[in-house]
């Protein structure tokens, strides 16, 4: 590496590269295509652009960060903006702080300027009502010297006798110090919040008619919440963030690892989740009250800034507080779930990699730091291996593929691939290291799904021109002025459309290598004067705004191969397992799910054959499962009988899997058929060197 300059790697985002030593965070977040805010143009004045510099040995990254790797604190500047607390914990003004040697940054939400488009939509699924927790009003007789039964039995004798609950209920602690209070306040009329039917979890004055709790979904990669009406099953809100883990390695192995090398990185990694749940309710309730408004100061005064509330007009608010979270329910792949409760995840990595626990857990939310109602109860899902965990169950208890004749494929395409196939006979699972590529960490241009993120791709046969739309923008390509696209990058949905788009205009070969001989003296085509790598330019450097071309390489497209192969050996795997033919109908989850072309997956050969018409996006199963075990109990019980009735697969020990896997690395496939491409994908591209067909 050249000493004058350092790596500098950008999390959420996934951003790196070398920038010269000595320019600030913000110079070097430019170069790097990372946006921060920074209202003020850098004059020290706005306090936007706060960062937070990472301590440590990331072994992923290959670097070794820490503050010592920048330029010295100001504190004239920086203590205006960042606490003494915060100010320990590595934050800095990133138009204050100079790159001096390696860094890995984290941009807090807040502070960037293109926020990331994170899509866990709630789907409109059927889900019976049936909630763990349910308000019940009782109006009981003041005591007196003749009667003067204890309060929680006498509220739980009312109970009983107007509901038909049981006559001896259990309490918490924390709930049965608040109630004498809250008897009295109500003039001994209460609503009583019991937790399924057995324990009393919080006790309100008064005449109360929601509750509201929260269903989680943790992936790898981001965090997605549903804020429910427990009453009434309406999703009130959705919030997302990023998994503030991302700076340990874009992978669980990556976790792992940082734990099994950092002294305390499991406490490190698992206070950093809860922190970021505890964000995510916050965010989620946010909306419920009315936005605010600064005050204007009057000329001369200082002190700080004062809001007032400003409510939309004819709109009314719930105004929920975090005290007023009674439920929640929350699932994860195994590694996080392992990390998030503190448990040894370094086994979940290791043959024959057994989860520390299958079951589901009713833990307190105080146990776990969640600051919510503190007798509250977070469901925890159970997992079904390694590496198929509780979020692959929220799926399963979501499309119920085990009460349907036909043989369905679902896959969730994340930073880990899972797989379900099967129906109400057997179901069997398993788990494919589709890696981030599919994300676009693994890319030149990949990023996040941010404003300047091409996510649609159409490459026309022949002439090869490229059209594209960026997120943020809804006009194409070719109805645009070249500087009105402003592209940044390439994210997820637009990886996707790029293989089937190069394949099926014949750009690359069924092998995935540029086809030189159609491609010669094309304008689009070169090769990299630093790297020696042959690329193609989906973008133009007039249409971007990073003032740069935008290009796929050969190395790109590999990894890209990589992961649609490892998909597809899993599924061809798990059809010879269950013994059938095809598959009848294929289910896409995940972010993917919701923005996923299903003709481009099937062109790029994502997954064996299927009718166009029997492919759908299903958005985030996982997320929805979640929300169904919160809204109703009996999901509660499914998923446990899921979790230990689906028979898991471990993919890398079958015998043909390496054969498999290389076969499927072509497009759509090395040898196996696809008449369902017929007249989709030009014929003579479709057919080329198609020997043996299956």
């Amino acid at each position: 590496m050249d000493q004058n300059k350092a790596m500098v790697i950008f999390q959420p985002s996934g951003r790196r590269g070398e920038v010269p030593k000595g320019i600030n965070l913000i110079e070097a977040s430019r170069l790097l295509g990372v946006d921060i805010e920074a209202l003020c143009g850098e004059k020290k004045v706005c306090g936007k652009c706060i960062v937070r510099i990472e301590e440590g040995n990331f072994e992923k990254y290959g670097v070794i960060s820490g503050m010592k790797n920048t330029s010295d604190w100001q504190p004239e500047v920086e203590s205006k903006f960042i606490n003494a607390e915060n100010q320990a914990k590595g934050y800095r003004l990133g138009c204050v702080a100079k790159v001096e040697g390696d860094l890995l940054v984290f941009v807090p939400e807040e502070s960037r300027a293109g926020k990331q488009v994170v899509s866990k939509a709630a789907r409109d699924i059927k889900i019976d009502w049936d909630p763990a927790v349910r308000l019940y009003f009782v109006q009981v007789v003041k005591p007196t010297f003749e009667d003067c039964l204890g309060d929680f039995e006498r509220i739980c004798k009312a109970l009983a006798r107007e509901y038909g609950l049981p006559e001896v209920l259990e309490v918490d602690i924390q709930t049965l110090r608040k109630l004498p209070g809250a008897l009295r306040d109500g003039n001994y009329g209460v609503t009583v919040s019991v937790w399924n039917e057995k324990e009393v979890i919080r006790v309100q004055p008064g005449r109360v008619e929601h509750a509201y709790g929260i269903a989680i979904d943790v992936g790898t990669t981001t965090v997605a919440g549903y804020l429910c009406d427990l009453t009434n099953k309406e999703v009130i809100n959705t919030a997302s963030m990023m998994n503030p883990q991302c700076k340990y390695g874009e992978d669980v192995m990556a976790r792992i690892t940082f734990h099994m090398t950092t002294p305390d990185g499991l406490q490190r990694m698992s206070d950093d989740i809860v922190e970021g749940v505890n964000e995510l309710i916050a965010k989620a309730i946010v909306e419920t009250h009315p936005p605010l408004k600064k005050v204007k100061k009057k000329k001369g005064e200082e002190g700080p800034d004062e809001f007032v509330e400003a409510p939309e007009e004819g709109k009314t608010y719930q105004r929920i507080k975090m005290e007023d979270i009674e439920d929640i329910t929350i699932g994860f792949n195994t590694a996080m779930h392992h990390i998030f409760l503190g448990l040894d995840p370094q086994f979940v990595g290791l043959a024959p990699f057994p989860p520390v626990i299958h079951h589901s857990m009713d833990i307190r939310a105080r146990d776990l730091g969640i600051k919510v109602n503190p007798s509250t109860y977070v469901f925890v899902l159970p997992n079904e291996a390694g590496f198929v965990g509780a979020d692959n169950v929220g799926v399963l208890i979501c499309e119920e593929p085990y009460k349907s004749d036909d043989i369905q494929l679902i896959i969730d395409i994340g930073t880990n691939g899972e797989l379900v196939l099967g129906n109400r006979h057997k179901l069997i699972s398993s788990s494919c290291a589709t890696g981030p590529a599919l994300e676009g960490a693994q890319l030149s241009f990949g990023m996040r799904a941010a404003p300047g993120a091409i996510e649609r791709i159409d490459i026309e046969p022949g002439t090869f021109e490229v059209n594209y739309k960026v997120i943020g923008r809804d006009a194409w390509r070719k109805f645009s002025e070249p500087h009105e696209m402003k592209a940044k990058g390439i994210c997820g949905s637009g990886i996707l459309d790029v293989l089937a788009e190069l394949y099926s205009s014949g750009v690359i070969t069924k092998t995935g290598v540029f086809n030189k001989k159609v491609l010669k003296d094309h304008p689009r085509f070169r090769k990299n004067a630093d790297t020696g790598q042959p690329e193609f330019i989906l973008a133009f450097k007039e249409e971007s705004s990073i003032d740069k071309d935008i290009v796929i390489t050969q190395k790109d497209i590999r990894q890209i191969q990589l992961a649609k192969g490892a998909l597809y050996a899993g599924c061809k795997l798990m059809v010879k397992r269950m013994g059938v033919e095809k598959v009848d109908r294929v289910k896409i989850a995940g972010a993917f799910g919701t923005h996923v072309d299903r003709t481009k997956a099937l062109t790029m050969g994502l997954f064996p054959d299927c009718e166009i018409e029997k492919i759908e996006g299903v958005g985030n199963a996982a997320g929805d499962g979640c929300r169904a075990a919160l809204l109703n109990v009996k999901k509660r019980s499914e998923a446990n009988w899921c979790s230990r009735n689906v028979e898991y697969i471990e993919l890398t020990v079958e015998p043909t899997f390496e054969q498999d896997f290389m076969e499927a690395m072509q497009l759509p496939h090395m040898t196996d058929a696809f008449p369902h491409l017929e007249g989709v994908v030009l014929p003579e591209i479709l057919h080329q060197a198609m020997k043996g067909a299956k």
